[in-house]
């Protein structure tokens, strides 16, 4: 497979809540946002800016009940954006965003998820899977992404996950590639307790907003204390800070070189394992001076060029990291969006030469 190289459509058929909470007098409900927020011209967009394909994050619930029976009339929101992918030549990834017993965004308030604790919500995951499997397995562009962000106890409980998860997609999936990811938010540091999945086609995906300590300072929705300061890049964040299960992040100094310290590991699985990977989720939260998230954005893209690795950039449109950004009242003076598109023209310039 070419190079991956795009953008997450987040906030659209995903994190719609967090939509509605930014700006909820003008939120139109849930089914109006999915065939408005977004539409084909977003698509041929994509396309135009030159990348090649769209992570599409899907949350479960609204798709799905609790016995994991699908919403027929939503799912064509699915079937749209598997058709106009395919009317530009890009590929689509869909990501379940969140599945059962799994939420990315709250694992640092809950002492274990329960996907991690409970084999009943393993085997509802594989139901929501053998539906969307089955449903776009003849869609040879599709790409399917088993779940984001998993944050497991321990890497071995994500890893036999992770191998059940990928089976179920292959038996009703057989030649579409399949996405997995470490622990702990996919974050490259665990590549190293990372196992393979033992069927083909599998393509390995990690995130990287490391230092966490700058690119998502201030951000409202992180707890902890020490990302409530502005911090430069690049820049040395000391001891950093300690997330899940103890984990250490941002410490030390953060530039170009650490960066590819930090992939290390990852490039280490590839080779040995001759396998593809992706960072498939990266970016900086759009208050943090421009010209500073454009050092990060063009250190971090120079490596991942520099290993071959592809790309998803988050976000295409809105959630606080949006190339594009349109009816967000928190953002609407900020100045990359002062033209009439409300483009950043900036942060795309450097992702397209990438």
């Amino acid at each position: 497979m070419v190079r991956l190289r795009g953008v997450n459509l987040g906030g659209w058929l995903s994190q719609i809540d967090a939509i509605k909470e930014k700006d909820p007098v003008s939120f139109p409900g849930i089914d109006t946002h999915m065939e408005t927020f977004l539409g084909k011209d977003d698509f041929a967009q994509v396309k135009e800016w030159g990348f090649n394909h769209v992570r599409l994050p899907v949350d479960y619930y609204l798709f799905f009940d609790d016995q994991e029976k699908p919403d027929l009339g939503r799912m064509q929101n699915i079937d749209r954006a598997v058709r106009w992918a395919a009317e530009n030549s890009l590929y689509l990834i869909i990501d379940l965003h969140e599945c059962p017993g799994h939420d990315f965004a709250e694992t640092t308030d809950q002492p274990v998820q329960k996907l991690f604790s409970d084999p009943l919500y393993v085997k509802k995951t594989e139901k929501i899977w053998a539906f969307l499997a089955e449903r776009y397995s003849d869609q040879q562009h599709v790409i399917f992404e088993v779940l984001n962000e998993p944050v497991a106890p321990d890497a071995n409980i994500w890893n036999s996950i992770k191998d059940q998860l990928c089976r179920n997609v292959r038996r009703f999936a057989p030649r579409n590639p399949i996405i997995a990811g470490s622990n702990m938010w996919s974050w490259p540091s665990t590549f190293n307790e990372l196992t393979p999945v033992d069927i083909e086609n599998v393509i390995y995906c990690f995130h990287f907003y490391e230092p966490l300590l700058f690119t998502h300072q201030l951000a409202p929705w992180i707890k902890e204390p020490e990302i409530k300061q502005t911090r430069d890049y690049p820049g040395d964040y000391g001891a950093g800070f300690i997330r899940k299960y103890g984990m250490v992040m941002s410490d030390g100094r953060w530039d170009r070189d650490r960066f590819a310290k930090e992939l290390e590991r990852v490039y280490a699985f590839r080779e040995n394992y001759k396998v593809s990977v992706i960072c498939d989720e990266f970016g900086v939260y759009a208050p943090v001076l421009l010209q500073v998230q454009l050092r990060w954005l063009e250190d971090l893209l120079f490596v991942l060029k520099e290993m071959e690795i592809g790309f998803s950039y988050w976000n295409y449109k809105n959630l606080d990291f949006g190339i594009i950004s349109r009816g967000e009242s928190l953002h609407e003076n900020l100045f990359q969006y002062n033209n009439p598109d409300r483009i950043n023209y900036q942060v795309l310039s450097v992702l397209r030469n990438s």
